[in-house]
């Protein structure tokens, strides 16, 4: 009879033991669960705030890309304008009555006899003026030339261009920055 109360207590201890180790079990198995909840839930909220980000940026890129897209098609239509507007007015400037380009080549001439003792000329095939009535020595045709003059000296050593593409790219080149700052601002 000892034995079997020796052997009801071993195992009522036993038994005791092993209630007590499940009932730490069942509690570690929550507490991991519950740690393991609450670390999912941090990294689904981080993950979220990275991805929320990532469209933003993604958002702010692709709008930035669109607007610098935007700029440089209108860029491209100012300049296509621009460029326009100097082909017209070198045309204008080029098919000028005779008598208004007579009076603008005198214009020249004057001006290049400040640089020039006796100038000559050198002009389009497409102008017929001579030498008197520009006021030079002599006058030679250049198919180089377009319109405008190019005014030298006897020996050639020294030459004012005054061709109307030159004078209207000076021009041009002398005033683009206010030009520029008008158009884009």
């Amino acid at each position: 009879m000892a034995l079997d109360n020796v052997m009801k207590e071993i195992v009522a201890s036993a038994d005791a033991k092993v209630a007590e180790i499940k009932t730490q079990e069942t509690a570690e198995v929550k507490e991991i669960k519950a740690n393991a909840a609450a670390a999912i839930a941090d990294m689904k909220i981080k993950e979220d705030k990275k991805l929320k980000e990532a469209v933003e940026l993604l958002k702010r890129q692709e709008l930035s890309s669109a607007e610098l897209e935007s700029k440089k098609i209108v860029l491209s239509k100012k300049k296509e304008i621009l460029a326009k507007a100097f082909e017209t007015a070198l045309e204008e400037l080029e098919s000028a009555p005779s008598d208004v380009k007579l009076k603008q080549y005198k214009a020249m001439v004057k001006a290049a006899k400040t640089v020039i003792d006796s100038p000559k000329a050198l002009m389009s095939p497409n102008d017929s003026f001579t030498a008197k009535q520009l006021g030079v020595s002599s006058v030679r045709e250049d198919p180089r030339i377009r319109s405008g003059l190019i005014i030298q000296n006897d020996d050639e050593s020294l030459e004012v261009d005054m061709q109307y593409s030159t004078l209207l790219q000076t021009i041009w080149d002398r005033e683009i920055k206010t030009l520029s700052e008008i158009l884009f601002g």
